[in-house]
């Protein structure tokens, strides 16, 4: 049909009336294909960024753009797919195009203030992270302000939400790292000792003191989103987006079919052909936890925390413990109690504490014979209540929180400090004292 398309540009010359039907149409079939291939390569495009394939999302996700410029949705895939790759100039420039067809989406708005530090322009950043303020969750907002240049804007942020009652695990961690970015280490490692076993804090305050000092900006961003830097030229020229056209499809259709010069027929490309990416380094980034990156979405949404998850050494992931895991018995063996105890949240109080310990009980059937116990703890004059269930020796300890994180459940495990039965709790299992 491509071909059939520039057979009829070519012998317009001599018979234009009757080639004007046949352009009209081939117009409208071209555009119909476009419609129907552009879906195959965004959806190629990710699934290469959950395998954590940069390279060849960019090259499915140019595809999927080249074939319909106009989609945010596509534009906001791309610059996920040259992030994952390592090019931050070319995701600065596909993310500023996704945000001017759609500037309510936060997630974008996120990924093009990584970007924008990535390459230096810590001001572009902030002006960015303000201008969309109200569709980036708090936990990212802060620390990306910190990472563009303003450390205690970004402290005071995060300090806000982590008071909030409803404050996560994520949340305590990014105003941990913040605080050490602020050379705060003692408040750091306080902080993120409510959501870390003793023994990983340790090391934890290590990778951030790496952290905070990193070559260039590039690097920061790389180590923060668990991927390669690679050099880059930009976004192919072929995909900045254009004005919107706002010439008829026959009036459009009228213009091709003027007789034209010889050489100009030449510069004549198929409908859809896609104009090669500059080359690039091959990306190998850490293989932290699954995708982060997700499908991309039309609608509007509120940025989520997504592309913090994948570097686990630097934030948010709580540390998963290795475990060697024991020859499977023929019946279970009696119970063994002992002092460890498996962490499973840290709450703001009480009440929320027990929603916390329904919530997780009803996903997990290890836990329905097991009773809550918790502990209060001060930290920067903040109280929370840490849920947890004991009463196991080191290897029941972690074999129960690598179940629980096999559905998702956070967790950590940890020597006793003084925890008791919930009060709502029916003794059903009672901790090793």
């Amino acid at each position: 049909m491509k071909s059939r398309m520039l057979a009829t540009i070519s012998l317009a010359g001599g018979m234009l009336c009757g080639s004007l039907g046949a352009i009209a149409t081939g117009s409208v079939a071209s555009a119909a294909d476009d419609a129907r291939t552009a879906p195959r390569f965004a959806e190629k495009a990710g699934a290469a960024l959950a395998k954590r394939k940069g390279a060849t999302a960019v090259r499915f996700a140019e595809q999927a753009v080249a074939l319909a410029p106009r989609d945010a949705a596509y534009r906001a895939l791309l610059g996920r797919a040259y992030l994952a790759a390592g090019r931050f100039g070319s995701a600065a420039q596909a993310l500023t195009d996704t945000l001017a067809l759609d500037p309510a989406d936060g997630r974008s708005a996120l990924n093009l203030a990584l970007a924008q530090i990535a390459t230096g322009d810590w001001f572009a950043a902030r002006g960015t992270l303000t201008a969309h303020a109200e569709r980036i969750v708090p936990a990212d907002h802060g620390l990306a302000l910190a990472l563009a240049g303003d450390p205690s804007g970004g402290m005071a942020m995060l300090a806000d939400a982590a008071r909030d009652p409803a404050a996560t695990a994520t949340v305590r961690q990014n105003l941990a790292l913040v605080l050490a970015l602020n050379g705060r280490w003692i408040e750091a490692r306080a902080v993120a000792a409510v959501d870390m076993a003793p023994d990983h804090v340790d090391r934890r305050l290590g990778e951030w003191a790496e952290f905070a000092r990193p070559g260039t900006a590039a690097q920061q961003v790389a180590a923060l989103l668990g991927v390669t830097p690679v050099a880059d030229r930009g976004q192919p020229l072929q995909l900045a987006l254009a004005p919107e056209p706002s010439t008829p499809v026959a009036a459009v259709a009228w213009k091709e079919a003027m007789p034209a010069a010889p050489s100009s027929l030449a510069l004549v490309a198929p409908p859809g052909t896609v104009p090669p990416a500059p080359s690039s380094a091959a990306v190998t980034g850490p293989t932290g936890i699954g995708p982060v990156l997700v499908e991309p979405s039309a609608s509007p949404a509120i940025a989520t925390g997504v592309h913090f998850a994948p570097y686990r050494a630097i934030v948010q992931a709580l540390p998963a413990v290795p475990v060697r895991l024991a020859a499977p018995r023929a019946a279970p063996a009696p119970p063994v109690t002992g002092s460890y105890f498996v962490q499973l949240g840290a709450y703001p109080d009480v009440a929320s504490a027990r929603d916390g310990w329904h919530r997780v009980r009803r996903g997990n059937a290890r836990l329905t014979n097991l009773s809550p116990q918790g502990v209060q703890a001060t930290v920067r004059g903040v109280r929370y209540y840490r849920l947890s269930v004991g009463g196991f020796t080191r290897n029941e300890a972690l074999q129960l929180c690598r179940d629980l994180r096999n559905r998702s459940t956070r967790c950590f495990v940890r020597n006793h400090v003084g925890e008791r039965l919930a009060s709502w709790a029916r003794p059903i299992r009672m901790a090793s004292r």
